[in-house]
């Protein structure tokens, strides 16, 4: 079986894609940049700031899968500058702080929106 889901909790997609999709227990959200959901707009700030939004649009689109931030086993996150991988951790070890999932950094030459970090995440339903 496969779903896919769609809420106004997270920011609509920018491409031919879903913002995650349930299947055999598990949900594979896609990558999702630093978007407000109420105005579809990039938020200013730094990477520090995106990369609280980011998390907060993954929890609003795992909420709506039936998941959440607890139940995430695997994330990747892209930074375009890996000199701000220590303010971006910072800030995602707020987010996972017990059993945190696996995950992969890389640093990317640029991002959709020209945004300072990405992250998706593949969680149990």
């Amino acid at each position: 079986m496969r779903e896919v889901i769609a809420t106004k909790d997270g920011p609509k997609a920018i491409g031919p894609y879903s913002q995650a999709i349930k299947a055999n227990g598990f949900v594979f959200v896609s990558g999702q940049v630093a978007i407000d959901p109420a105005t579809q707009q990039v938020i200013a700030g730094d990477v520090a700031v995106q990369t609280d939004r980011v998390i907060r649009n993954l929890a609003g689109i795992l909420k709506a899968a039936g998941s959440g931030l607890e139940k995430v086993v695997r994330s990747t996150v892209f930074l375009k500058n890996m000199g701000d991988f220590g303010a971006m951790n910072e800030v995602y070890g707020k987010y996972f702080t017990s059993e945190p999932p696996a995950r992969a950094t890389v640093e990317v030459s640029r991002l959709p929106k020209d945004v300072a970090v990405e992250i998706d995440v593949i969680a149990l339903v």
